[in-house]
């Protein structure tokens, strides 16, 4: 790992991919310490402190602290996820999408479009909420409550929108996946803080060394388990029969088409904290006994809620496997090239039997996923840990930052391979 970040110097390109991902994360982490006018930061500090074991401590660190200061960037990057959600489902069952997703690029725009159209409509609907919910909180807004709500709602989308902004730029000019990647940064940022606060836990004996000691050996654990299934595959052998083109034989060689044992990654327990966050956001400012008692049961670390997280990760789960990967098309290539799986027919058979491996496999990712997000945060709640150390964090950080460095070393190999086909090019001239 050290000789890879030391050969990232030595790649112009690639240089200038991680400087512009690092800078544009700088970007975000500056606007993360701009609140929005109006608010007294105090008392919203005190608080976001005592609701750190409801929802709102979720989001906050989700944000990477936005929420804790109110500022522009509040909202963070859940209405963009809330979004995306929303028009993939919505491409299964609305004929019109459904055609856009098989268009290509141009398609692919369009509905890029309208899941931006959603964040903004989403992030006005959660910004409405948030600043109503504030407004009703004695000392807490200094400014008229309507011009406070008008002007809320107008920061808070516009600090989404350029989050939204942020992201697709570190997709497209710098390295790894610019929405994963500032849900990353928002929750490292908060690691300095999360280390602190356990310190002052063990100095005051609410937390003994003993019991830190556990929650150090079950971190350890879930990194581990985590990097172990990361990178853990099924490899179906697959046979390449022999063609003769003229003078020349082509294929007649064995290989294998890898199967990720979670080819979700990321994604499933993002979308399914962004789903939750929508409703008991709102659910938090109206003063509805049965909205309260919903909210009430959608707080972390109950069982309602974790019921619901576990189910949502493991429909994302196959959802997201289903919309990434296709066996149908997967079998058509491997039939057209002259490939086959021993024993298997070429065709549907093989598609049938490729989609029979990965719903298996998928079903162990998913319970894989959900025990990481789920067993260590009940553990360590038990403890009265921060929850900044709860399994979703873990499997987020550790597994944005191994996609992050599959795609460095990608780039290094593409590069290395690149430099011998110039010297292969070379060497011919001079032939």
């Amino acid at each position: 790992m050290i000789g890879t970040f030391a050969n990232i110097v030595k790649i112009p390109e690639l240089k200038r991919r991680v400087i512009f991902t690092l800078l544009m994360l700088l970007v975000y982490r500056v606007g993360v310490h701009i609140p929005t006018p109006g608010i007294n930061a105090g008392k919203l500090r005190t608080l976001i402190e005592q609701m750190q074991q409801t929802v709102f401590g979720v989001v906050d660190m989700f944000t990477g602290g936005a929420l804790e200061n109110f500022s522009v960037f509040s909202l963070g990057i859940m209405p963009y996820i809330s979004a995306s959600i929303i028009l993939q489902l919505l491409t299964v069952v609305v004929p019109h999408l459904e055609r856009l997703s098989k268009e290509g690029d141009a398609g692919r725009k369009k509905i890029t479009q309208y899941t931006r159209y959603g964040t903004i409509g989403l992030s006005l609907i959660q910004g409405m909420g948030i600043s109503i919910g504030l407004t009703r909180a004695e000392g807490m807004v200094y400014m008229d409550p309507t011009s406070f709500i008008v002007l809320s709602m107008i920061t808070l989308t516009a600090g989404t929108a350029f989050i939204m902004w942020l992201g697709e730029q570190i997709s497209e000019r710098g390295i790894g996946n610019g929405i994963s990647l500032i849900i990353f940064a928002g929750i490292v940022a908060r690691l300095p803080a999360a280390l602190g606060d356990t310190i002052q836990l063990v100095r005051t004996g609410n937390l003994g060394f003993l019991i830190l000691l556990f929650l150090i050996v079950v971190m350890v654990g879930v990194i581990a388990l985590i990097v172990y299934v990361e990178r853990g595959q099924r490899r179906i052998p697959v046979q390449y029969a022999k063609r003769v083109v003229g003078r020349r034989v082509y294929g007649g060689q064995s290989t294998h088409l890898p199967l990720k044992v979670n080819t979700a990654g990321v994604i499933p327990p993002i979308f399914a904290s962004s789903l939750i966050f929508f409703p008991a956001t709102i659910g938090q400012f109206l003063n509805v006994p049965i909205v309260g008692t919903i909210t009430a049961w959608l707080s972390p670390g109950t069982g309602v809620y974790e019921l619901i997280y576990v189910a949502m990760i493991i429909f994302f789960c196959y959802f997201y496997t289903a919309v990434t990967f296709n066996p149908v098309d997967v079998a058509d290539n491997m039939k057209k090239y002259g490939g086959y799986i021993p024993g298997i027919r070429p065709g549907p058979r093989t598609a049938q039997y490729i989609d029979k491996v990965l719903t298996r496999l998928t079903f162990g990712g998913a319970i894989y996923v959900s025990a990481v997000c789920v067993l260590p945060s009940i553990l360590m709640s038990r403890f009265n840990a921060p929850f900044y150390f709860g399994g979703t964090s873990l499997l987020i950080v550790v597994g944005v930052a191994l996609d992050t460095l599959t795609q460095i070393e990608s780039h290094m190999i593409q590069r290395h391979y690149e430099g011998f086909i110039r010297t292969g090019r070379v060497k011919g001239r001079r032939a």
